[in-house]
């Protein structure tokens, strides 16, 4: 599956907004556009949003190639795009990896290629994060997730979901439940989906489930996805997260995360320092545009939490599953990760 594709003119994106009621695919020949897409969650998952930046530095690129003052043009584009949205830090690794090569005076022709690569790279971490998850999957398992961590959410595969398609293809995977993840609902809409077109067994639940689920033994193993990992373990991840992890941990069920080494932060200690995006409050008062709280309530809508690493089992990785003490393994596994690798 497949929800971003260049080209070598355009970026098309398949509208997530839209789905699943719509496939449709969306044409992008200008950078503003492509910002635009990411902060209305057209393109969203902090890898597909990080290949989507590279490729918008790309036709900002052609926009600009020949001006006398290409470099200050460039440099506006690429903090117009890193605006966007704060939370995901795929979107500044994968900007300033395409920036580098901006200050080197590499052709457009280069940064096409280097953003081609961040589109290859990601796929082929999540098909390595599919193969090291799925050894510590139980058979016969009940998987919960929540929110989307998929092909969708990425260059192809999935995170999460990856490790769930590799489980499922071992034939270890009984059922997935997928947490409707209010306010926008990914998990209906795009996890549910995804897993129902691979045919690998689906179960929706609204996200307040979750406990009576574990409650009654029906849940083996947690894994979802991560936007922005801090030094110590620490994550930050789609508002709901900390309260499945809590959950977990009460019921005694493993709760991993599945992310590649580019969300991993390793500039900042703890996971108070993530900065968590707000949104406007129509998402919380309103479904879809359908009024569901009173004319004029006041709302709160984060779009990530935090989940401290105490909470953690383990943390899968396009190197293989990190365990406790996180801070001293991450820092050992990922410190000499080279931009860009």
């Amino acid at each position: 599956m497949e929800s971003i594709t260049w080209n070598g003119e355009a970026l098309y994106l398949l509208d997530q907004t839209r789905l699943p009621a719509e496939e449709y695919w969306l044409r992008y020949t200008n950078y503003r556009a492509v910002a635009s897409a990411i902060q209305t969650m057209v393109v969203r998952g902090a890898p597909a949003i990080g290949i989507s930046a590279a490729y918008a530095m790309v036709l900002a690129a052609k926009e600009f190639a020949g001006s006398p003052n290409y470099q200050s043009r460039m440099e506006d584009a690429r903090a117009f795009l890193a605006a966007s949205r704060p939370t995901a830090v795929n979107l500044f690794w994968a900007l300033d990896r395409m920036n580098r090569l901006v200050q080197s005076g590499a052709s457009v022709s280069a940064l096409e290629e280097e953003a081609a690569a961040i589109h290859r790279e990601d796929e082929a971490m999540n098909q390595a994060m599919g193969h090291y998850g799925a050894a510590v999957v139980p058979s016969h398992a009940r998987i919960l997730t929540h929110c989307n961590a998929g092909a969708l959410a990425t260059g192809g595969y999935g995170t999460a979901l990856g490790v769930v398609r590799a489980a499922h293809a071992m034939g270890k995977v009984e059922m997935v439940y997928a947490g409707e993840t209010r306010p926008l609902l990914q998990g209906a809409r795009l996890t549910a989906y995804e897993l129902k077109k691979d045919r690998i067994p689906v179960t929706l639940i609204t996200d307040n489930m979750a406990g009576a689920l574990m409650a009654q033994g029906k849940v083996d193993m947690v894994v979802l996805g991560c936007d922005r990992m801090a030094a110590n373990g620490d994550f930050a991840n789609k508002i709901g997260t900390y309260s499945v992890a809590v959950l977990a941990k009460h019921h005694g069920i493993p709760f991993y995360t599945a992310l590649p080494s580019s969300t991993i932060d390793l500039s900042i200690s703890d996971g108070s320092r993530i900065p968590i995006e707000e949104r406007e409050g129509g998402e919380v008062s309103h479904l879809f545009g359908v009024q569901t709280g009173p004319e004029g309530v006041a709302t709160w809508n984060p779009a990530f939490d935090m989940t401290p690493h105490e909470l953690l089992t383990g943390i899968i990785t396009e190197k293989g599953v990190v365990y406790p003490p996180f801070r001293e393994t991450l820092a050992r596994s990922f410190s000499k990760t080279e931009k860009g690798c």
